[in-house]
C-alpha cells in the first residue's frame, strides 16, 4: 500500500492517507473541483468535450439554481465556465451537436417550474442561450439524445410526469413536437429513460423508468415507438434510474432499475436486474443475482472497476439515513461475469454530506483509467479517480 500511495500522490493531487486510499478509487475532490455557489443541489450531469481540447468536461443540471458548465484542465482538474440562463427547477442535462456544426451543444429540462435551457455552443465552451427555440414544457424530470428518425442528428426525448415527449430536430437545431405520432401517451410519472437496441434489430429502443409501472417501447425502425413486455413485478417498485449494459457477457443490452422508496410508502426499494434473451424478452433474475436491498439508490453505474472483462456495478444512494452509515453513500459490487452480483466493500472511499443522484463515467485525468463524477443533491459534488 505504502508503494501505491506514493504513485496516488504523483498522478492524483498529492492525496493518499488511510482514510482516502482505497484499492480502485481515491476522492480528490477538494483539490479538483470548485466549490458550488448557490443551490447545492447537483440533480444530473454529462461528462464531454464541451471546448474541444480532447478532455472529458461537465454539464450539471442544479435543482433550484442556475445550472453549471465545468472545464477540465486535462489532468482532472476542473474550473468553473459562465453559463448564462435562468435559475430554474432543473433536473437533467443532455448533450448533443443540434445545430450541426461540429461541437457540442446543451438542453436541460425543469420539473416544477418548467423552466428549460437550450444553450448553442460556439466551439469553445462560449454557450448562447436559445431556449425559446424548444417546442413546449412540461414537469420533466430527464432528458436523452437518440436519433428518432434515423435522419443523422440528434433528436430529445424527454420523461414527463404526464404524457412524454418526442422532439425531432430538423437538422439545424429547431425541435418539432412529434410526441403524439411517435411514442405512447401515459399519464405516468417517469423518473429516467434507458436507450439502446434492446431486440438486436438496429434501431434504438426506450426504457422508462417510472414511479409505478416502468415502460418498455420498441422502435419500428421509423421512429415509431411501440409498448412491450416487462416481467411483472408483485409490488409497484419507484425507480429512479434505469441503466441498459451487457451484465453477462452474452452481446445484448441487459436492464436494471434502481429503485427508492420516496413519494410511495407501499413501493419495494429492491433494485431489480432483467437479463435479456437478444430479442428483447426479459427474465427478472434479481432474486438469484442481486442481493437483498432496502436503500434509497437513486443511480447506478455499470464499469469494469477491477478490469477483468465484465461490468461491475456503482450504486448511489441517498446518503441522509442516520444509522444507516451515511458515510457509504457509494456502494460496489463484483460481477462474477455471468451478472451475479457480490458487495465489495473498500472498492469506493466512504463520503460524507452527499446524496448520488447520479454517476458520470469518463477518464477524466487521461490515465486511461476510467473515473467517477458523483452529482450530489444537498451536499458538495465528488470526484473519484480510478487507481488500477
Amino acid at each position: 500500500m505504502d508503494q501505491l500511495c506514493v504513485l496516488v500522490a504523483v498522478i492524483s493531487f498529492g492525496l493518499c492517507s488511510p482514510d482516502t486510499a482505497t484499492p480502485y478509487f481515491i476522492d480528490v475532490s477538494a483539490e479538483a473541483l470548485p466549490p458550488k455557489s448557490g443551490s447545492p443541489n447537483a440533480m444530473g450531469a454529462t461528462a464531454a468535450d464541451l471546448d474541444g481540447d480532447g478532455d472529458a468536461d461537465l454539464a450539471i443540471a442544479i435543482e433550484l439554481g442556475s445550472n453549471r458548465v465545468l472545464l477540465n484542465d486535462g489532468t482532472g482538474r476542473f474550473s468553473e465556465a459562465p453559463l448564462d440562463g435562468p435559475s430554474g427547477d432543473h433536473e437533467d442535462v443532455a448533450v448533443a451537436d443540434y445545430d450541426g456544426d461540429g461541437d457540442l451543444d446543451l438542453v436541460f429540462i425543469g420539473e416544477d417550474d418548467q423552466v428549460l435551457g437550450y444553450h448553442l455552443n460556439d466551439g469553445v465552451a462560449g454557450f448562447t442561450d436559445v431556449s425559446d427555440r424548444l417546442p413546449n414544457r412540461a414537469t420533466s424530470n430527464t432528458v436523452v439524445t437518440v436519433d428518432v428518425d434515423g435522419d443523422g442528428d440528434a433528436d430529445l426525448v424527454t420523461a414527463n410526469a404526464g404524457p412524454d415527449f418526442v422532439w425531432v430536430n430538423d437538422g439545424a437545431g429547431g425541435f418539432t413536437d412529434e410526441s403524439a405520432a411517435r411514442l405512447p401517451q401515459y399519464d405516468d410519472i417517469s423518473q429516467d429513460i434507458a436507450v439502446g437496441d434492446v431486440d438486436g434489430d438496429g434501431d434504438a429502443d426506450l426504457i422508462f423508468g417510472n414511479e409505478e409501472q416502468n415502460r418498455f417501447y420498441l422502435n419500428d425502425g421509423a421512429g415509431r415507438f411501440a409498448d412491450a413486455p416487462l416481467p411483472l413485478r408483485a409490488t409497484p417498485e419507484e425507480t429512479r434510474d434505469a441503466d441498459l449494459s451487457d451484465v453477462d457477457g452474452d452481446g445484448d443490452l441487459d436492464l436494471y432499475f434502481a429503485n427508492v422508496r420516496i413519494f410511495n410508502a407501499d413501493r419495494d426499494q429492491q433494485d431489480r436486474l432483467l437479463l435479456n434473451d437478444g430479442h428483447g424478452r426479459f427474465t427478472d433474475v434479481t432474486a438469484t443475482h442481486l442481493s437483498p436491498d432496502d436503500e434509497l439508490t437513486t443511480a447506478a453505474a455499470f464499469i469494469d472497476y477491477d478490469r477483468d472483462g465484465d461490468l461491475d456495478l456503482i450504486r448511489g444512494r441517498m446518503g441522509d439515513l442516520g444509522a444507516r452509515r451515511s458515510d457509504f453513500v457509494l456502494l460496489a459490487f463484483a460481477n462474477d461475469g455471468a451478472g451475479h452480483f457480490t458487495a465489495a466493500p473498500g472498492v469506493v472511499p466512504p463520503i460524507t454530506g452527499a446524496n448520488a443522484f447520479d454517476i458520470e463515467l469518463a477518464d477524466f485525468n487521461g490515465d486511461g483509467r476510467p473515473d467517477l463524477f458523483v452529482a450530489s443533491r444537498g451536499g458538495p459534488d465528488r470526484l473519484l479517480i480510478g487507481l488500477k
